[in-house]
């Protein structure tokens, strides 16, 4: 399970981020995640509260922004929606697609005392 440690390195984010700017507790992160990220969303939400026990942001809520996945299509030359790597272009059906979004996950924001 890579959500566990996805959610180790965003409580080391956390850290560096409260002794830069002197918060001492999480009460809300946003993790905005797109759809190819290849992200067990329960799976996030699971890890995250263990992850986070005995930690400045325990009993943190953990707000997901779905980013949905998307690509450029070589053969139309449109930016199409995608819902797994390697799908067929929704507009053409043609396979020749490099994705552009939608594959990365990052702290969108944070509520913090």
């Amino acid at each position: 399970m890579h959500e566990m440690s996805l959610c180790e390195g965003v409580l080391q984010i956390l850290q560096t981020e409260a002794e830069k700017q002197g918060f001492q507790r999480v009460k809300t992160v946003w993790l905005e995640i797109g759809e190819l990220a290849s992200v067990e969303i329960e799976a996030m939400r699971f890890s995250f509260e263990v992850v986070m026990k005995n930690t400045l942001a325990e009993s943190a809520q953990l707000n997901i922004i779905h980013k949905p996945g998307v690509a450029w299509c070589m053969q139309c030359e449109k930016t199409v929606t995608v819902k797994q790597r390697f799908d067929e272009c929704p507009d053409c059906g043609g396979y020749q697609l490099q994705i552009t979004g939608g594959d990365e996950m990052k702290i969108k924001e944070l509520e913090v005392e």
